[in-house]
């Protein structure tokens, strides 16, 4: 067969690909500086600017707040892909919980919110914020859907779909707001900065979570119930 007869030729092909591509990151990773001052400078410098006192979360929010805004789009952009193969579909176990996993349940949950909004509340001045807060509440979304899915009912409703795009709208609203008076787009004013930013960290946390609990369901929800 003709597709027999080139297959060798494809297979050297691919080798020379791949050999060339490893050459070339070996050679960019040797010809690295042995020690490079980065930009840790110039954001401790600016971060009186930023609105919060956390540089990860200045970079991420205010310096780079492009990118991020991306970021949390792509996990939208992702849930759309799989709502796209069809709807999720309960699990075939109908056995109720025991009464430890119950119990656990029950005391878990409120202090996994809790947490979440002190991780969230972090952001402004040490580790934490909107993806490590929006984790955490997935993670309690996800504890619901496996031990207690009543308690959690997930529907293809206006307000569920308002609260999974919640986090890059309002992102999108700042950026255009501060861009109209600006002319530069996701630049705050210093005197709003941090509380615009904690305005986007708690909708995009709240998405993010939303949008994390969906893509463990595994597909779209029936719209008006969890059947």
């Amino acid at each position: 067969m003709v597709i027999e007869r080139y297959r060798p030729f494809a297979v050297m092909g691919a080798v020379v690909v791949a050999t060339v591509v490893a050459i070339l990151l070996v050679w960019a990773i040797v010809s690295l500086p042995p020690a490079s001052a980065g930009l840790s400078a110039q954001v401790r410098g600016n971060l009186i600017h930023s609105g919060v006192q956390a540089e990860v979360t200045a970079v991420l929010l205010n310096f780079r707040g492009y990118d991020t805004l991306l970021e949390v789009s792509v996990l939208l952009v992702a849930l759309l892909g799989v709502w796209y193969l069809g709807p999720f579909h309960k699990p075939r176990s109908t056995l109720a919980p025991g009464p430890v996993l119950d119990n656990l349940v029950r005391f878990l949950t409120p202090v996994m919110i809790l947490v979440t909004g002190y991780v969230l509340w972090l952001g402004g001045h040490t580790s934490g914020g909107a993806f490590q807060a929006g984790a955490l509440l997935a993670g309690t979304g996800v504890l619901l859907r496996v031990a207690r899915p009543e308690w959690l009912p997930l529907s293809d409703s206006r307000w569920f779909r308002i609260l999974l795009v919640a986090g890059p709208a309002l992102f999108v609203l700042v950026a255009a707001g501060v861009m109209l008076l600006s002319g530069a787009m996701l630049e705050y004013p210093r005197e709003y900065a941090g509380s615009l930013i904690l305005l986007i960290e708690a909708a995009s946390t709240l998405s993010i979570g939303a949008i994390l609990t969906m893509l463990f369901a595994g597909g779209r929800p029936h719209h008006g119930a969890d059947d």
